[in-house]
């Protein structure tokens, strides 16, 4: 991601909580139906909190493409997701990211000639059919290369089913850009580690093996999942008699098999908020999520499995005073930090994810 923010004006960074929380609701009354805020899961809870929807990236995408009315999509999220926004939505529609630096490190991990390369050699090693999957947290340009290659997206809720199908029709899955989901997904499906490879982008001397592999894995992750190891399971459960431990499938597949649950965020969610009162969570994801799941569900215990974890950097970028600043814009008819995706990538792009939802539906 290279866009950069410019820095806010010096009159936003004095405002009291009070004054900014009257300015945001006041901009949300006056735009009304003209504007929608999706506030996706990581958020801080003083952001969220003015979310028309919240949720995970793609369902909060579909969602704005329903609310066809509305003319301004605020996403309170990261760049990959606003893009996926655009993407859904309609030409009409206006997508905001109030902050620009508000990225992800696993989507940039992937760059397009990287993946190109890595397609290249693949095909002139192998003969089999490869097929390239990606995880929705990666950018446009990567899933408009899966929609061009027969390729499609997946999420952690249906990369089972994907990789069910693509496996049973004996073809090469390339999957990006995270290793950790599509190795816990692989081996949930059959995949023997042998018959996976980590495919490292900034290696220079690549060796690949005469023997196709099922499962090619790209060098990625997410840099919060990734701070999850099995040691701390081991001690939480020191102390914690009978605590449960319910992680996020981009842990590493150590910590994922070591877990009692692993599943998506909307997962991790309805677990914890339909377990039986008294009952006792260890999470492994997101710390905003984490601690709004604890405030949410006072007759349980809910704790972060790591328990020195810090705030996802990028995601909390996202503050008041850069909602309000967007808000502001719009209320006086000027739009600022619009993402917007070329016509041919967005319909590539499209093309990928549309197979996903043809497969998992």
């Amino acid at each position: 991601m290279s866009l950069i923010q410019e820095p806010l004006p010096s009159e936003y960074l004095g405002l009291s909580q009070d004054e900014m929380d009257r300015r945001i609701r006041q901009n949300k009354s006056r735009l009304g139906s003209k504007l929608v805020i999706l506030g996706h899961h990581y958020q801080r809870d003083d952001v969220i909190c003015y979310a028309d929807y919240r949720g995970d990236s793609l369902k909060l995408s579909q969602l704005a493409a329903r609310e066809r009315q509305a003319e301004y999509i605020v996403f309170c999220g990261v760049h990959f997701m606003a893009e996926t926004a655009d993407v859904l939505t309609s030409p009409q529609q206006k997508v905001i990211l109030p902050d620009l630096m508000a990225g992800c490190s696993m989507a940039d991990m992937a760059e397009l000639a990287q993946v190109e390369e890595c397609w290249d050699s693949l095909e002139a090693e192998y003969g089999k059919e490869i097929i390239p999957v990606t995880y929705v947290n990666s950018t446009a340009d990567i899933k408009a290369f899966c929609g061009r290659h027969r390729g499609m997206t997946c999420t952690s809720s249906n990369a089972g089913r994907i990789f069910a199908r693509l496996l049973q029709e004996d073809r090469i899955i390339l999957f990006l850009p995270d290793e950790h989901l599509g190795r816990n997904t692989g081996l949930e499906y059959g995949v023997k580690p042998e018959e996976m490879l980590l495919w490292d982008p900034e290696a220079q001397d690549r060796e690949l093996p005469v023997q196709p592999p099922r499962l090619v894995l790209w060098n990625g992750f997410c840099s919060v999942h990734q701070k999850f190891t099995p040691d701390q399971i081991d001690q939480i459960r020191k102390k914690n008699a009978g605590i449960k431990v319910l992680v996020h499938p981009e842990c590493s597949s150590a910590v994922v098999s070591k877990a009692d649950l692993a599943g998506s965020t909307e997962f991790i969610i309805r677990t914890v908020s339909e377990s039986p009162a008294g009952s006792s969570w260890a999470v492994g994801t997101e710390l905003n999520l984490v601690n709004r799941l604890a405030k949410e569900n006072p007759d349980k215990q809910v704790l972060c499995l790591n328990e020195t974890m810090c705030l996802c950097v990028t995601m909390n970028r996202i503050d008041r005073p850069h909602l309000l600043w967007a808000l502001d814009n719009l209320a006086a008819g000027r739009v600022g930090n619009q993402i917007k995706i070329d016509p041919a990538t967005a319909g590539e792009a499209r093309l990928a994810l549309d197979r996903m939802l043809e497969i998992s539906s």
